[in-house]
């Protein structure tokens, strides 16, 4: 089993409750979501680390509105976040032929694929 490259499991947080309410609460039972799921992405998920830790009401489909497997939206929002990720951690690898498609639109990808310019903090632009 791989540890996961976008969440740490250690922190008992859920990573719905954070992204979407701010909400860093430890909770007591928390599932495994592979992030890129359907025939054998669940397994290059794993693989690759591209699985976050969320509470029932966000995971489940008997869960609240905003779960995982309910909510197309919240779905993308982790596909994206999954490929920002992965993109940062394994950067001579292509998401697309490993996983059969691409979630980051261009802008999107220049953005997690530009170095930083010597002496500005990331997330920083020079004008």
């Amino acid at each position: 089993m791989s540890k996961s490259i976008m969440h740490r499991k250690e922190d008992k947080t859920c990573y719905l409750c954070m992204k979407l309410h701010h909400n860093y609460s430890r909770h007591g039972n928390l599932e495994e979501h592979h992030v890129m799921y359907g025939g054998q992405n669940r397994r290059l998920s794993e693989k690759y680390g591209l699985k976050v830790y969320l509470c029932i009401n966000h995971h489940t489909y008997d869960g609240g509105p905003e779960a995982v497997h309910r909510n197309d939206d919240i779905r993308r929002m982790l596909e994206k976040d999954a490929q920002r990720a992965f993109e940062r951690a394994y950067p001579a690898l292509n998401f697309r032929e490993i996983f059969g498609k691409n979630v980051l639109d261009e802008f999107e990808r220049q953005q997690v694929c530009r170095k930083p310019e010597a002496g500005i903090p990331d997330g920083f632009i020079s004008l």
